[in-house]
């Protein structure tokens, strides 16, 4: 379900009573950990973090006028989802991430890029700090030039 949304305020305000505090905490998990150079807006109807224009004017490839994602984080209709565009890129990042989601004990529910999260009573916030810390602006402005070259 894809919010209308136009402001974290806004976005946080529509939120499923039983989902608010698990997702402000991830918010604020994501805030402490990513790289200080993404940018933060709402974008796709999600909370998201990504490379503005200011520092890659080209923007998303598909649609030059957006900023290219990195990480967005959505309410859906029955869990909380974390999409992280590097687990998408980088197979090592994922195999890291999946080898240490399997120590939490818990099981991963996992797209592509997309993490679900049904229950939010079993969210592994310090490993989703350590997640989001792992790949800077650059490298993931590198990786995604790389993807996008090869692609054409």
């Amino acid at each position: 379900m894809r919010s209308t949304a136009t402001t974290f305020d806004e976005y946080i305000s529509n939120l499923p009573v039983e989902r608010k505090d698990a997702f402000v905490k991830l918010v604020q998990v994501i805030r402490e950990n990513i790289d200080p150079k993404f940018s933060e807006f709402i974008l796709y109807g999600m909370v998201g973090w990504g490379i503005s224009k200011d520092i890659y004017p080209a923007g998303y490839h598909v649609d030059p006028s957006l900023p290219v994602s990195f990480i967005g984080l959505a309410s859906q209709k029955n869990y909380i989802a974390l999409y992280h565009m590097g687990l998408y890129a980088d197979e090592a990042l994922l195999d890291w991430f999946t080898d240490e989601y399997e120590k939490t004990g818990h099981k991963l529910d996992m797209g592509k890029s997309c993490i679900r999260f049904k229950n939010v009573e079993k969210i592994p916030y310090e490993l989703i700090g350590r997640l989001v810390a792992k790949m800077s602006l650059d490298e993931y402005l590198k990786q995604y030039i790389a993807t996008i070259s090869n692609k054409s």
